[in-house]
């Protein structure tokens, strides 16, 4: 699962743009060449309060630190291209949010250990094998509901 956390002044974002910082990461990730089934994708956004937001020692109200930690995949070790590809892909998602609104920005990427993994309680399949599409036609929005545990 994809877990991506920004970090950011209040009010630096409305609702409508964190609907659609969310949807165009989900679609960055449900789309080739990654195809992880949507409901993987988590985006947090952690609002900090004016004078709680630092940067090089002065508070800011005109930065977003986003950290994203990578489970359901991860990036082979010596694969520098396709690491920065995803950078590169990523940067065009949140263009619109970041440079085009002239505020600083950084992303950090964390990959972790699938085998330390559950969803509700449930190990998921590991990816791309015919269990994964198993688990994604059964489960389009959620892994499971309530009345399934």
């Amino acid at each position: 699962m994809p877990l991506h956390r920004f970090f950011v002044p209040t009010g630096l974002y409305t609702p409508e743009d964190k609907a659609a910082i969310s949807e165009a990461i989900t679609q960055l990730y449900s789309n080739p060449p990654t195809s992880l089934p949507q409901f993987y994708v988590v985006v947090l956004f952690i609002e900090l309060e004016k004078g709680n937001f630092f940067n090089g020692g002065k508070a800011t109200d005109g930065m977003a630190r986003i950290t994203i930690e990578h489970v359901a995949r991860n990036f082979a070790a010596d694969d520098a291209a396709r690491k920065r590809g995803f950078m590169d892909r990523y940067e065009q998602v949140i263009a619109p949010f970041t440079k085009n609104r002239g505020i600083n920005w950084e992303v950090t990427v964390v990959d972790t250990d699938p085998l330390l993994w559950n969803i509700n309680g449930i190990a998921p399949p590991q990816g791309n094998t015919e269990a994964e599409a198993l688990w994604r036609r059964e489960n389009k929005a959620v892994p499971f509901e309530k009345s399934q545990l």
